[in-house]
Formats: structure tokens, sequence, C-alpha cells
């Protein structure tokens, strides 16, 4: 079947290191664009024409763009515009931020807008400031209605990593690649074992994100 490949040298190593690559792209995205969607997603909802008519083209490029050819235009696109060499890692951050910001920021938009009009006119009625309003009642609503949404966006986002590979960062199914065919006339099956041991990595990676989703939607109840 392919899994005796993993047990020679160190092969399951190898693959547990690209592992770790991808998911440090994947957190270190998640984390800006989780903070950049907030903000984006709570301006969205002021419905100002200027922000409302930006965020829309931006919306649309990232939904109509593949994350491939943003990878492309990003790594290969700014040297050939400035000069000067961007790494592979800082490129895949930069593409996957801006994906993850629009796609939480459309989120946050969305669950803002699910809020009935009448829960901000009754905090104001009782007294509360915009910011209190806010703080109080409408971003703890807004939290357990995002959970389930935003973990769905997290998981997205390490699984696409896998895409990183095409602009060289040797991530787990680049190693997987590299060991299939280091071992093709030894282990002509190999492939098999190789990409079942890479799914089980995968879902071991967004597996333990899933429960946790769980136990916060039950905590926040």
């Amino acid at each position: 079947m392919g899994f005796e490949v993993l047990l020679k040298g160190k092969n399951m190593i190898r693959l547990l290191q690209g592992l770790g690559v991808a998911l440090k792209i994947s957190l270190i995205s998640v984390v800006i664009s989780i903070v950049l969607g907030l903000i984006l997603g709570m301006l969205m909802s002021l419905k100002k024409p200027v922000i409302n008519m930006l965020s829309r083209i931006y919306l649309e490029i990232v939904r109509i763009m593949p994350q491939m050819v943003l990878l492309f235009i990003v790594f290969f696109g700014f040297t050939k515009l400035t000069g000067r060499n961007l790494s592979a890692e800082v490129s895949s951050i930069i593409v996957f931020s801006f994906w993850g910001t629009a796609e939480m920021a459309d989120l946050v938009r969305g669950c803002l807008q699910s809020i009935p009009k009448i829960q901000y006119e009754s905090s104001m009625a009782l007294g509360l400031t915009r910011l209190q309003t806010y703080i109080y009642v409408i971003i703890p609503q807004i939290i357990r209605r995002l959970i389930p949404l935003s973990i769905n966006l997290i998981t997205r986002m390490i699984k696409t990593t896998s895409l990183i590979m095409m602009i060289g960062i040797v991530e787990v199914l680049k190693v997987g690649q590299q060991i299939i065919e280091a071992n093709r006339k030894s282990s002509p099956h190999a492939a098999f074992g190789i990409f079942a041991t890479i799914l089980l990595l995968y879902f071991l990676a967004c597996w333990p994100i899933s429960c946790l989703a769980r136990y916060l939607e039950k905590k926040l109840v």
C-alpha cells in the first residue's frame, strides 16, 4: 500500500515538518484575517456609499480571482514591478490574508445586519453609547453567530495552503511528492500511502479546531 515508505529514513519527520510550514502560514494569515476582517466588516455595516463601493470591488476581486493566480501575481509580479525579491512565505501570507480578510469581513457584515434594529434602538433608549452598544449587546451576539462560520473559513485556509507548493514552498504536499519521486522504483505504490497519510495529517490538524468551535458554541449559548 506504500505506507512502508514512511519508515524509511526521515520521511515521516519531513512530512510533519512540511505540515508545520503549512500550519504556520495558515495561523499567521488567520490572525491577520480575523483582525482586519472584523474592522472591515464593521465599516461595511455603516452603509457609507464610498466604503460600500470599495468593499464590493474588493470582495468581487477575491471571489473571481483564483488563489493560485493571486499567488503568482504577488510572488512574481511584485519582483517585476519593484525589482525586489519577495519571499514565497511572505507572498503566501499576503495572499491568504487578502483572501481571508474579505471572507471574514463579509461574514461580520452579514452577522451585524442580522441583528434586529430594535436592539440598537433599545440600547440607545437605555442610555448606552454606540460604543457600549457594540461592546455589551452586539458583539457578544455576533461572536456566537460567527464561530461556526469562521471555523469553516479557518479550515478552508489550512487546506488551501497546499497551493503554496506552486511558488516553491516545501510544505506537506510538496514533501509527499518528493518522497514518491525518490521511491518510484523501489515502491511504485507509494503514492497511495503518502497521500493517505497527508489526508490524515490534515484531518488531525482541522479536527481539534472543529471540536473547539463546538465547545465555544456551547459555552457562549
